[in-house]
């Protein structure tokens, strides 16, 4: 009975994993301090393992973690509330209905991939506060956005890797 017990702990924590790095990468993208003083736009680090996850593991990463990690992206960042919950439905769309191509793309093609949903992200939230303020919005912020999360994804995907071999682990078993 004990094994059955850390089994089902282990279980549990494994399926939390993918969540709180989406939490965590939200924390850390509009932690008030600036290492580049603004230069650059935080990068959407909570999208990275809502991306990464919806692919390999889409039980962990549903629609309503899309959806908690785009408010919690909302709270923290100060914008409107529910430009970046209706852009990660909206990227988490495309993901859940390209899955088995996304899937399959390896190198650049992955890297590309990632660039078109995280591109959808911005498109949507770029256009959602558009409407919201009923004016253009300058571009150039959204653009320096998308640039900069493709860039650190190159390096984020290797660490989200190694934590679903190590600790997530493939699609549950007959357990």
């Amino acid at each position: 009975m004990e094994r059955m017990g850390g089994l089902m702990n282990g279980r549990i924590f494994s399926s939390m994993v993918p969540m709180a790095l989406g939490v965590l990468g939200a924390l850390i993208a509009n932690f008030p301090v600036s290492f580049l003083g603004n230069l650059l736009p935080p990068p959407l680090l909570s999208f990275m393992p809502l991306y990464f996850w919806a692919i390999v593991r889409p039980d962990l990463m549903t629609p309503f973690w899309a959806f908690m990690l785009g408010l919690l992206e909302d709270f923290l960042s100060g914008g409107p509330p529910g430009v970046w919950a209706a852009s990660y439905l909206a990227a988490y769309a495309f993901v859940d209905y390209q899955r088995d191509m996304l899937a399959g793309l390896s190198g650049v093609g992955a890297l590309v991939g990632f660039a078109v949903a995280a591109l959808l992200a911005c498109i949507s939230a770029y256009l959602i506060v558009d409407i919201y303020y009923w004016r253009f919005q300058p571009l150039a912020p959204s653009i320096a956005e998308l640039a900069i999360t493709v860039i650190e994804y190159v390096f984020a995907v290797f660490a989200l890797g190694a934590i679903h071999r190590r600790v997530v682990g493939p699609l549950r078993s007959d357990f």
